[in-house]
């Protein structure tokens, strides 16, 4: 890929400003505040667009810094680059009402949709944060960020895996930490729901349990009241109910008159019959007998009607009401509430069965454990195969770093080791130095040389060299080593640059280039 030209219709300080780039080394000349950095930023935005922060992060987001000076709702620009030898131009609106990307090739006019990935795939795969650590430097930044390392994982993985880098282990890594949470919270769900049926369960064996112990005691009183019944009734014999039944129709105790009283009345009408004379004591005689019979009469009918006497009340007050209940419907009773504690006792023993169910592993979370597993196992594998590889990478990528790193200081630095975590440090006559113990120019050629090597060994295609402002911590022999580099090795470079050292050192070292005033 090449930067052919760069239109800046409203961008910043510009306005229809356009400046062309050719092969080698192109130098944007400027004093401070000139627009360097705008430049630089213009060519991100055209490859990447731009977009607008929310609430306070919009003050001083890239997109606010850079807005035109002038007319600031027409903010614009193209960028002309050349791709598989073809010429491409992309324009962008960056305003947030006519915002809007189209991507032409000038070949052959055919129109091409940024949306879709046609601008990514022209890119060969390059995005924004590769961009960043490889191919551009901005002021004050030489080193590389974190997304480097994901790269190089992603990279290692996929590239020795499935022969290509289409593959973003990181995201696949999120997507299995992902299904890992959804089923860490389906699980959890789950034991929520199983938790309340338990405690519905246990609650409604609590209320069983107390009706079978209410009715045992039921049970067991009327069971009680029977024997008793039965055992009085074997001691009242049928003989002796018998004879009472006889005596109480001989005799009642309440509403008949008593014998003795009979006596005494017809003991009164003899003597008055044999002691008054005649013919009045046939008259007295039949008065006296009138009067005992009205007499015998009045007792009859007031003992019909007679209330309970005291002892009678008494004694009915103090008998039980067991004692009252006939014995057949006590019998029933007893065979009633037996036949409902059965069924209690049964609809208990079938909710401690539903408890101890649940207490067993069901087999939905014997698929929870091991759907868990799956993913562990994924997860491993991929960290293992990542791991693994991304040693083979980092074989070639210190190879490749020491060599660039050889060569721009002159042989001084031969070997570049990069760890884990882009931890590295140098070897000088067989000496390891930590990047820490190094000088703040060394330490920016090593960088330089990571950020080289990562584009030769993570694309294939060959991208631009754009520096802004990069050699601030140069002495003269490192900018020339490096000078000299880029241009042996790299087809196009961008610097940008508020010194004219660049031009003097490559005047001295006749090395042709492009030097463009802002």
């Amino acid at each position: 890929m090449k930067i052919q030209e760069l239109k800046l219709n409203n961008f910043g300080r510009f306005t229809d400003r356009c400046i062309r780039m050719k092969d080698g080394i192109n130098i944007l000349y400027g004093e401070n505040e000139s627009g360097k950095s705008t430049l630089h930023t213009f060519i991100r935005g055209m490859l990447y667009g731009m977009e607008r922060g929310r609430g306070r992060a919009s003050v001083h987001d890239t997109f606010s810094i850079y807005e035109p000076w002038e007319n600031p709702n027409y903010y614009s620009g193209a960028l002309k680059f050349e791709s598989g030898g073809k010429t491409f131009r992309i324009e962008r609106n960056f305003d947030k009402y006519t915002k809007k990307a189209d991507l032409v090739c000038d070949d052959d006019g055919e129109q091409l949709s940024v949306a879709d990935g046609d601008l990514e795939m022209l890119l060969g795969g390059l995005n924004a944060g590769s961009y960043d650590n490889t191919i551009s430097i901005g002021q004050m930044k030489a080193e590389t960020g974190q997304a480097l390392v994901s790269e190089f994982k992603n990279y290692a993985t996929n590239y020795y895996a499935t022969g290509n880098n289409e593959i973003d282990l990181a995201q696949t890594l999120e997507c299995l930490r992902g299904k890992k949470k959804a089923l860490e919270r389906e699980v959890k769900e789950s034991l929520v729901r199983k938790q309340a049926k338990r405690e519905r369960i246990e609650q409604e064996a609590s209320y069983v349990w107390r009706d079978v112990h209410h009715l045992e005691e039921e049970c067991g009183r009327i069971a009680e009241e029977l024997k008793h019944r039965q055992e009085k009734e074997i001691y009242e014999a049928p003989e002796s109910i018998e004879n009472k039944r006889m005596i109480d129709e001989l005799r009642p105790e309440k509403w008949r008159i008593h014998p003795v009283e009979l006596i005494l009345f017809a003991v009164i009408i003899v003597l008055a019959f044999m002691l008054i004379a005649r013919p009045w004591n046939y008259l007295v005689s039949i008065i006296i007998f009138l009067a005992c019979g009205v007499y015998v009469w009045n007792r009859m009918k007031v003992g019909k009607q007679q209330e309970k006497t005291l002892p009678e009340i008494i004694l009915e007050e103090i008998t039980p009401e067991e004692e009252k209940i006939p014995l057949k419907r006590l019998r029933w009773e007893y065979a009633h509430v037996s036949e409902e504690l059965k069924d209690k006792q049964t609809q208990y023993d079938n909710l401690r069965e539903q408890l101890d169910e649940l207490d067993e592993v069901s087999e939905d979370f014997r698929e929870f454990d091991k759907r868990r597993m799956a993913i562990r196992l994924a997860e491993d594998r991929l960290n293992e195969l990542s791991g693994e590889l991304q040693r083979q990478l980092e074989n070639r990528l210190n190879g490749a770093a020491s060599g660039i790193l050889a060569e721009i200081t002159e042989g001084r630095y031969t070997r570049l080791l990069i760890e884990e975590k882009l931890h590295m440090s140098v070897f000088k006559e067989g000496r390891r130095i930590p990047l820490e113990q190094l000088s703040r120019g060394t330490v920016e050629q090593i960088y330089f040389a990571l950020r080289m090597a990562a584009s030769d060994v993570l694309r294939e295609e060959e991208y631009p060299v754009i520096l802004d402002d990069t050699f601030a911590y140069y002495d003269d022999v490192r900018l020339g080593n490096t000078l000299k580099w880029l241009a042996k090795h790299r087809k196009q470079v961008i610097i940008f640059t508020c010194q004219k050292r660049e031009e003097q050192v490559l005047k001295e070292l006749e090395i042709s280039c492009h030097i463009e005033r802002l």
